[in-house]
């Protein structure tokens, strides 16, 4: 892992001026500075330390030289020094980040993420609904039961909680036609003017891109202005950023140029504008929001949403939520759009939420629900099923609970059988016992047939059904 060093401002905004000032004063120690995104930028060490006399001796030098008020810190990768800035640590010593960031809550993630929060977001949501809190707790878990439960984001959590990159470095030629540049006749002295170019050379970079199926781990943005002078800045890229997210980063890099002070402002109008792509890795994808992947199409969405309620009234739009109760289609809820779905969740009420009587009548706790995950695909009408032995007989559950053989063959709605290679169960349900007419009995299982299919089975009163299935 490359030892790295972050300085990240301390105001909560800056402007692009003042941080371009930070960035040049680190250049003076190292010409190799990347900025993560606006108000953090890093640096390798393993040079400079050499030169300077150390990790600590490069840190406080680089503090002194920063004209801002500004925190630094070297650790092993960016993660752990920026965490390592934020918290004031200085430098962590190499081969000791994974230590430093055990105690660290997962919540940190979303923290210091550049793009995709609301994946993230719901990421460490259910980290935290499985019980996992702290990046120690992700670092613990085996990594390939994280890819098979949490996918790439859950890997690249994974490897961040145990000091490494987010993702495997990976070399790959740069095909010679990625770089996009346009000319500004006239030239441009000020920001909107040369943004709007940016936009244009952030989606031809992005087609371009696309086409080879790679993404942009690390960009460079370069300027050339009328009088010769020559302008660059490396960014960082999560990877897979949409084109506008590009080109905000564009437009915030002009700024700091265009709009600083006379030692690093240059002195004529940009006349030739460049995106290089840096570092490019295999694009494995990512998963889109229902509205697309920008901010500004989830915007208009809830603009929209906001008219149909205004017209039709708030239960006319709705989000389905997972909240409690024993069986999949119990836990399936639906709030209004726009409130929190709090007023269904572990029974709990939300002042600002309406809920009806019914959903406080099912109020928790709920012995014998199901555990997380939730099943992806729950039927509207269970499914009738039989499930049978290695001898062909009738699997049956007795009132304690006790199954009469192990499953070895299920069958849904009279279609062919197939094989259980793996099951749990039976789990016992006994509903609303103290009220007769809607007393249930019933058992659950899973299992996981030769196809790779796993199913959420019920068994009641000697019937088998199908009530969902994972993912």
């Amino acid at each position: 892992m490359t030892r790295a060093l972050v300085a990240l401002t301390l105001a909560s905004e800056i402007d692009a001026a003042a941080f371009e000032a930070v960035v040049v004063a680190i250049e003076s120690f190292t010409p190799r500075v990347e900025i993560v995104r606006p108000g953090v930028c890093a640096c390798a060490t393993r040079g400079p330390s050499r030169y300077f006399g150390g990790d600590g001796a490069l840190a406080a030098k680089v503090q002194a030289a920063i004209p801002v008020p500004c925190s630094v810190a070297i650790a092993d990768g960016v993660f752990a020094a920026e965490l390592a800035a934020r918290s004031d640590a200085g430098v962590i010593a190499s081969g000791k980040s994974p230590e430093f960031l055990a105690p660290f809550p997962v919540r940190v993630l979303v923290d210091l993420a550049s793009d995709d929060h609301d994946e993230i977001t719901e990421l460490v949501d259910l980290l935290l609904r499985l019980g996992i809190r702290t990046l120690g707790d992700i670092a613990a878990l085996p990594a390939s039961a994280v890819a098979g439960r949490f996918g790439s984001l859950g890997t690249s959590a994974h490897r961040l909680a145990r000091g490494l990159g987010a993702r495997p470095i990976e070399a790959r030629p740069l095909p010679p036609d990625l770089t996009v540049s346009a000319e500004l006749d006239p030239p441009a002295e000020r920001v909107d003017t040369a943004a709007f170019t940016a936009k244009a050379l952030a989606d031809e970079l992005r087609d371009r891109l696309q086409e080879r199926a790679l993404a942009c781990t690390r960009v460079a943005v370069e300027a050339e202005t009328e009088h010769g002078e020559s302008l660059s800045r490396v960014w960082r890229l999560d990877g897979t950023v949409s084109a506008a997210t590009l080109a905000d980063r564009v437009r915030w890099q002009l700024d700091g140029w265009l709009s600083g002070s006379a030692a690093v402002r240059p002195t004529s109008g940009v006349t030739l504008l460049r995106l290089v792509p840096e570092e490019v890795v295999a694009d494995d994808g990512r998963q889109l929001g229902f509205w697309g992947g920008d901010r500004a199409a989830d915007e208009r969405a809830a603009r929209a949403f906001a008219r149909v309620q205004g017209m039709l009234g708030p239960e006319a739009v709705v989000t389905a939520v997972v909240a409690g109760g024993r069986s999949p289609a119990d836990q399936a809820r639906f709030v209004p759009w726009g409130e929190s779905p709090l007023s269904v969740l572990g029974g709990k009420t939300a002042p600002t939420c309406r809920i009806s009587r019914r959903e406080r009548e099912r109020g928790g706790p709920w012995p014998g629900r199901l555990p997380a995950p939730a099943p992806a695909t729950v039927c509207p009408s269970p499914m009738p099923a039989e499930v049978v032995d290695a001898s062909g007989d009738a699997v049956s559950v007795t009132g304690r609970a006790i199954a009469s053989a192990a499953p070895a063959q299920l069958s849904i709605d009279g279609g062919r059988w197939a094989d259980v290679v793996a099951w749990a169960g039976p789990w016992p349900v006994d509903e609303r016992w103290w009220d007769p007419p809607a007393h249930r009995r019933r058992a659950r299982w899973q299992v996981v047939t030769a196809a790779g299919d796993a199913h959420l089975l019920a068994v009641e009163g000697g019937r088998w059904f199908v009530e969902a299935t994972y993912d």
